[in-house]
């Protein structure tokens, strides 16, 4: 694949994820049986050694992972675990990019680093295994990451969504399907949990299903500031009035691991991957989308305008993009990967933790986040900050 694309200009983040179905997600086998069985990876002189300075998601690099990687390569990595965009954002700001050879922003938040100047752009020619990931997703990069109309900021990584975790010998939804109302519902009080903002964003969406607000309402908010304004003074104060009913807010997997482990909370808005490692060990635990659909996302990788080890850099693009690491790696962080074929080396456990948290039409029902502007990002801190203070 050429280093340039065609120009496209910026499109929502929604228009790579209609193709979001079980085809794409779980790989197309018409497109992926060459990649799953051939060797692309070949061993190259230059990565016989080194290190590689990695920001990444604090559960995306299992250790068994890594060390395949070290010893395939001689390369280690250096790994600085974070659990938000904000958090990436604020390192990469603070250090200029220096010290970094990789971070891991998500999708939606191409607006948010357009202007920053602390991305370089990635040489498709040297990422040899870049012809192995969902194409859905590489257009995301292709459309949404390229700054100068030519050339390609974020490679796709590793997808998942954001619904709803619950202790199965606790509670149960009463209905066919959750709902995000049942965060907020009486029978849980006090005893569920989530990330402030996106259990905000929850909370419209159902919301909307309710009344409370016109369908669409959510979205439209990402339109302009009054549009905005006038739908989060309802989610908030509609969350204001509820906020005695959460035990704890997260910010990082293990946090969301721990709070189930324990039961101090029946019911989260949770990523999936922390709740499906612990369904995958033997708990008391399901994760589903609920009726609303499924926030999702896709976490990527940029390389810091300052990256140092380059070399080191499309090494490890190269061993990402293979399907049998990628795949062997999600039965421990319990993500999906957009490598076509990785699941076909994750175990059955994987494949049936993925149909049982997508039922029925529950992929072609995702809510993707849509493209975030910076004026949108403050504005909502805004919000999740009066809801955390009150």
């Amino acid at each position: 694949m050429s280093s340039k694309v065609k120009p496209t200009g910026s499109h929502p983040t929604a228009r790579a994820a209609k193709q979001f179905t079980r085809r794409t997600l779980l790989g197309a086998a018409a497109l992926t049986t060459a990649a799953a069985v051939a060797p692309a990876y070949v061993r190259k002189a230059f990565s016989s050694s080194g290190d590689l300075n990695v920001m990444m998601w604090s559960d995306y690099l299992p250790e068994s992972f890594l060390n395949a990687f070290t010893d395939e390569t001689g390369i280690k990595v250096n790994h600085t675990p974070v659990g938000s965009n904000e958090e990436i954002l604020a390192l990469m700001t603070q250090s200029g990019g220096e010290g970094f050879d990789l971070c891991s922003p998500t999708n939606m938040r191409s607006p948010q680093w357009v202007e920053l100047d602390l991305l370089q752009p990635f040489d498709l020619d040297r990422a040899e295994n870049v012809s192995n990931v969902n194409p859905a997703m590489l257009r995301i990069g292709e459309e949404e990451w390229s700054f100068d109309q030519a050339r390609v900021f974020w490679l796709p990584h590793i997808w998942g969504t954001e619904a709803l975790a619950w202790r199965t010998d606790l509670w149960a939804p009463k209905g066919e399907l959750p709902s995000y109302g049942d965060i907020w519902a009486d029978e849980t009080k006090g005893r569920t949990m989530g990330r402030p903002h996106s259990m905000m964003m929850g909370a419209g969406l159902y919301m909307e299903t309710t009344g409370q607000l016109k369908p669409g309402d959510m979205r439209r908010a990402y339109g302009d500031e009054t549009a905005m304004r006038e739908v989060w003074d309802k989610v908030t104060a509609w969350c204001l009035a509820r906020k005695d009913h959460i035990k704890l807010f997260w910010n990082d997997a293990e946090t969301q691991k721990q709070a189930l482990l324990e039961g101090s909370v029946i019911l989260g808005q949770t990523w999936d991957g922390p709740p499906l490692v612990l369904k995958s060990a033997g708990k008391s635990v399901h994760y589903q989308a609920p009726a609303e659909g499924a926030l999702a996302w896709v976490d990527g990788l940029a390389m810091p305008a300052k990256a140092e080890n380059i070399d080191q850099v499309y090494a490890f693009l190269d061993y990402c993009y293979l399907p049998e690491p990628a795949g062997l790696a999600i039965d421990e962080h319990g993500y999906n990967s957009a490598v076509l074929g990785a699941n076909h080396f994750a175990g059955e456990t994987y494949r049936k933790n993925f149909a049982e948290a997508y039922p029925d039409d529950a992929l072609s029902n995702l809510w993707p986040w849509p493209r975030e502007p910076q004026w949108y990002a403050d504005i909502r801190t805004e919000y999740r900050d009066s809801f955390l203070a009150a």
